[in-house]
Order: structure tokens, then C-alpha cells, then sequence
């Protein structure tokens, strides 16, 4: 139990970071309430899921190779940049009412997927740490407890983000009008901020 505890735990540290996804948490959770935040971070945890997958079948060295990072790294700066310029198009479009109507829920959890799946980052990360946890469990485990320790750091990453949700939707109601529309812009260029980064980075790619 000790050692399901302390994947969750992982879990919970992987998903802690201040990055693209918890910026759109925060945006979605002001903007259209709990359950918009709660699937952007679900969607998030799918393409984490696609990557462990990925790092389990040992086919990561695919993603590995010059032409899949360049394709990511580009890919990522479009959706980011997308993602960013619409949250700061409709900062002054924040009120007090309920706007929760406004965007279908799909659509959120679809933002979420597409920010984590093109994030060349997430690649690196997991295969860092979860291909450092499957040498290490596989040496020690069986493969039954393998799946359960691997669905302990998704526990981890799904309480985050409930978390995220509960906090961003919840902190509305404390924020005045001016406020949350300066948050909304924060949240926007901070998007716009990773987006060029990834930018940057598939230019090297490409011409490094």
C-alpha cells in the first residue's frame, strides 16, 4: 500500500508544474466553471496515457527522430498559439453570468489532448520518468502490479486536475470583473509564451 501511495504521489508531482495545461485550467475554470477545467485536464491525461503506452512498447525511439520533433514542436507552437490568442480575443467577453453554455464540453477535452499529445516536452518527460519507473518495476514486479502502479500515477494526475478544476472554478466567485478578465489575459499570453517557445525550438530543429 505504501508503494501505491508513493506512485500517486508521482503522480500528483508530474501533474504539479505550472505549465500550458494549468494555465488553460485556470482560463476554462473562470471562464465556463468546473467541469470545462475538470476535461482539459482529462484530455491531458489521455495523451499522458498514449505516451506511457508509447514508452511501455518501446517504440519511443520513433518520436525520437529529427523529423517526429520537428512535426511536434511545430505542431505544439500552432495549437498554443491558437489556444493563447483565443483565450486573449475573449478576455473582455467575461461576466458574472452563466456562460457555461458557450463551449461544448468536447471541445475542452479535445484543447487538452492536442496541448499535451504536441508537446515534445511530455515525450521527454515520460520517457525520463516512467521509463526510469518500468526498469526499475519491472526488475521487481510482476507485470499485473506493473498496470496497477502505472494506474496509481494516473490517479495522481487525475487528482491534480480535479483540483485545478474545483480551485479555478471556485475562485470565481471571489474575483471582481476586472480581475478576472485580468487573469483571463494572463492566461492567454502565458499560452502565447509556450507557443513561441515551441516555435523557437522547431526552427532549431529545422535549421540548428
Amino acid at each position: 500500500m505504501n508503494v501505491f501511495l508513493s506512485y500517486i504521489l508521482l503522480g500528483l508531482s508530474l501533474a504539479a508544474p505550472i505549465g500550458p495545461i494549468n494555465a488553460a485550467q485556470i482560463d476554462k475554470g473562470i471562464r465556463h466553471g468546473f467541469m470545462h477545467s475538470w476535461l482539459i485536464g482529462v484530455g491531458a491525461v489521455v495523451a499522458d496515457g498514449v505516451y506511457m503506452l508509447v514508452v511501455y512498447l518501446g517504440v519511443v525511439h520513433f518520436l525520437e527522430t529529427s523529423f517526429m520533433k520537428t512535426f511536434l514542436w511545430s505542431f505544439g507552437c500552432f495549437v498554443l498559439l491558437y489556444t493563447g490568442i483565443e483565450t486573449l480575443r475573449s478576455s473582455d467577453e467575461l461576466n458574472f453570468g452563466d456562460n457555461r453554455k458557450k463551449e461544448p464540453l468536447i471541445k475542452s477535452f479535445i484543447s487538452g489532448f492536442f496541448m499535451s499529445i504536441s508537446n515534445p516536452l511530455t515525450i521527454l518527460f515520460w520517457l525520463g520518468i516512467y521509463g526510469s519507473v518500468l526498469a526499475k518495476t519491472a526488475a521487481s514486479y510482476e507485470t499485473s502490479e506493473l498496470i496497477l502502479y502505472s494506474c496509481a500515477i494516473f490517479i495522481g494526475l487525475l487528482l491534480w486536475d480535479l483540483t485545478m478544476a474545483c480551485i479555478s472554478s471556485n475562485f470565481r466567485k471571489y474575483l471582481t470583473s476586472n480581475l478576472l478578465t485580468g487573469i483571463s489575459l494572463l492566461s492567454g499570453l502565458s499560452l502565447i509564451g509556450f507557443g513561441i517557445y515551441f516555435g523557437i525550438q522547431a526552427y532549431q530543429a529545422l535549421f540548428g
